[in-house]
Order: structure tokens, then C-alpha cells, then sequence
């Protein structure tokens, strides 16, 4: 089964894994997705072949440092240390991969960590009390796609970069009711026209028909007749005139 990579893999001695928990929590909490291992039986070929398949897909390596790893000149703690800097020589000078902090007093200068460490500006976390200053540079050194959204408890740390899937699109909801509004005119509008326009068509019928009725009155063949609303005083009225009746009807 493969493994995830991780965006960040933390290192340090065993007697500092109380700090290293601390940092660790600091990240999380921050959408970071860390490498931490708490195991305290290391070693074998499964655990060396899994330690540098995380080295090898992290984006930033994080040694912490301390008078433990000082005093402790074997652990598997340098191996990871060695793996780092080896992948580091591989990489262009301008990229930051190595991350080194010290949880107490440490020199930079001294003497049992990598010379490529020496090399690298270090970040004080005393006891691995973590400030979001420190945190905010991490996030600034991953790109988007290796941040997680952080727990919904966890209010997300302003500065920081944002988190996948916890982005809201505050402006779809306005946007969808103007669209709405927008189709509800247009259908209001189709259908108002194709009221009118059959309105007006059985009005026109309407009209043909109340011709025909009228001019029916005076033209019944053989018995001429003025309509009851017409006046005989009228000028153009002629008994039997069928032209001049279906002319004053508008037929």
C-alpha cells in the first residue's frame, strides 16, 4: 500500500518529542500536513525504506535541534539528517527546503549537526512553543495544493495562506438571486406578449363577426330594413341601398 507524502516532515531525538509535538500541533492546526512520527521502537529495513520515501516527497525538512541531538551521536535522527542534506544538494541554491530550529540555548555553530545546517539561518522555538510568525513563513514556503483546511475549531491564522475547501464563495448567492430575477422578467415578459397577441387576435375576430351581424340587418335579400339604432333622417340611408348600408356598418 502506498504511503502519503507529507508537506512537511519533522525530525528530532526521542527526549524531544514533547517539543516536537508542540510544533507539530502548531502546523496542523494551520492545514499543514506533517510528517511526526512517535514510535519509539525505530529500525529494521521497513522503517528505513519508509523514512526516505518521506524525505523524498516532502516539500520542507524541519531538523530540531537541540542539546539532545548534541550529546546523542548516533540515532536515526541523523540518518533522516543525512537524507535531507543529500536531497538538498540536489535542488537549486534559491530553494528553501531546509528549515532548521532550536528549542533551547544550542549555538549555531555548533559542532554535531551538518555543515549545511550551519549554513542556514535557524528559528528559536523554545520548548517548541510555536508563534504564528514562524507558522505563517511555513505556510508562505508551501504552495496551495499542500495545505489542508484546518479543523472547524480551529479559527484559521490571519496572514496565512488559504486553505483548500475552506474557501466560501460569498458572492454565488447574489449572483444566483439576480439570475433568478433576471429569467422570472424574461418569462413574465414571453408570456404577457403571448397574451396580448391572443387577446388581440379574438378581438379582431370579435369585431369581424359584429360586422357581419350588422350588415346582416340591412341587407337581408328581398326585405330591406333600417337597424333599430339607425335613424331614417340619416342622409345616406336609401330603402333597399345594400351598398350604402354596408358602407355606414364599416363592413
Amino acid at each position: 500500500m502506498t504511503e502519503p507524502s507529507h508537506a512537511v516532515f519533522l525530525s528530532y531525538a526521542s527526549q524531544d518529542a514533547v517539543a516536537a509535538q508542540r510544533i507539530c500541533e502548531a502546523l496542523r492546526a494551520a492545514g499543514i500536513d506533517v510528517w511526526f512520527d512517535q514510535t519509539e521502537l525505530r529500525g529494521g529495513d521497513a522503517w528505513d525504506q519508509s523514512i526516505r520515501r518521506h524525505i523524498k516527497s516532502c516539500a520542507l525538512f524541519i531538523p530540531v535541534i537541540s542539546k539532545n541531538t548534541h550529546e546523542r551521536t548516533e540515532g536515526y535522527f541523523r540518518l533522516e539528517w543525512k537524507l535531507a542534506v543529500d536531497r538538498s544538494h540536489l535542488m537549486t541554491a534559491n530553494r528553501a527546503f531546509l528549515l532548521p530550529v532550536v528549542i533551547d540555548d544550542t549555538r549555531e555553530d555548533e559542532e554535531n549537526v551538518p555543515d549545511r545546517f550551519r549554513e542556514l539561518q535557524w528559528t528559536r522555538l523554545p520548548a517548541g512553543e510555536t508563534p504564528r510568525a514562524f507558522v505563517q513563513r511555513v505556510c508562505s514556503l508551501l504552495s496551495p495544493e499542500q495545505l489542508r483546511p484546518s479543523h472547524p475549531s480551529q479559527p484559521a491564522l490571519s496572514g496565512t495562506a488559504p486553505m483548500i475547501g475552506a474557501r466560501t464563495s460569498w458572492w454565488s448567492k447574489p449572483v444566483l438571486l439576480a439570475a433568478v430575477l433576471v429569467l422570472a422578467a424574461l418569462a413574465y415578459f414571453a408570456v404577457d406578449r403571448l397574451w396580448m397577441s391572443k387577446h388581440t387576435q379574438e378581438s379582431d375576430r370579435n369585431s369581424t363577426s359584429d360586422c357581419v351581424r350588422v350588415c346582416s340587418l340591412g341587407l337581408d335579400i328581398g326585405k330591406p330594413r333600417m337597424p333599430s339604432c339607425w335613424s331614417r333622417s340619416d342622409a345616406w340611408w336609401t330603402s333597399g341601398s345594400r351598398t350604402a348600408i354596408a358602407a355606414s356598418a364599416g363592413c
